[in-house]
């Protein structure tokens, strides 16, 4: 099963699986740290149900949320069907439904580990911001569960952190920040007598 059939079949429940795996402080922290500016074009890449575009909802932002997913696009427009500040599109990982330079902030929190090329994908979020805007990446640290390849269809099993910063320098980001954000994504195996809890960084560079 692929990374997308997988999110279409579950993305009903994904609201509430979300809930057991990480916590809304990686969204809190994540937001803080990116010092949002009031009237910015903000997007949620990967968006998912849309975990972190309900963080931003009040902010006095413009959201677009991307997924891969239809029916997680579904989940959203319902979720934020009041709120003209919203507005969600589908799009691949190194095809974005945006022009070049159109985007101040954008956020991918818990994106890359699904995407076939992390440094093309990237290469692909500089491109849609401004000058000055910045990518703001919240994803798991290197780990050795495999069963999170087998059940939840990770494409990478974690990163190193040496690797994402030299990913955003080869893409040209600038005041590259990379630290522990201080909480840890958590997940029990429904095959195996497994459980894994693996600590997860946040990323953020300058175009």
């Amino acid at each position: 099963m692929s990374s997308k059939q997988y999110f279409e079949n579950i993305a009903e429940d994904w609201d509430k699986m979300r809930e057991s795996f990480f916590p809304r402080s990686i969204r809190n922290k994540a937001i803080l740290l990116a010092g949002i500016n009031k009237g910015s074009l903000v997007a949620d890449i990967g968006a998912g149900s849309g975990f972190i575009s309900e963080g931003l909802i009040d902010k006095q932002v413009r959201i677009v949320a991307v997924d891969q997913s239809q029916k997680m696009l579904e989940v959203m427009k319902q979720k934020f069907k009041d709120y003209a500040n919203f507005e969600c599109r589908l799009g691949e990982s190194e095809n974005l439904p945006f022009q070049e330079n159109e985007l101040d902030f954008v956020f991918a929190n818990m994106y890359l580990h699904h995407v076939d090329n992390p440094q093309k994908s990237i290469n692909e979020l500089i491109r849609i911001l401004k000058a000055g805007g910045k990518l703001i990446i919240t994803d798991l640290d290197k780990h050795s569960h495999e069963f999170l390849v087998k059940e939840q269809h990770d494409k990478w099993m974690g990163f190193d952190r040496s690797d994402i910063q030299n990913w955003f320098k080869d893409s040209g980001f600038k005041n590259i920040q990379i630290d522990c954000i201080g909480d840890d994504c958590c997940a029990d195996s429904e095959t195996y007598n497994e459980s894994a809890q693996i600590s997860v960084f946040i990323a953020i560079g300058q175009k």
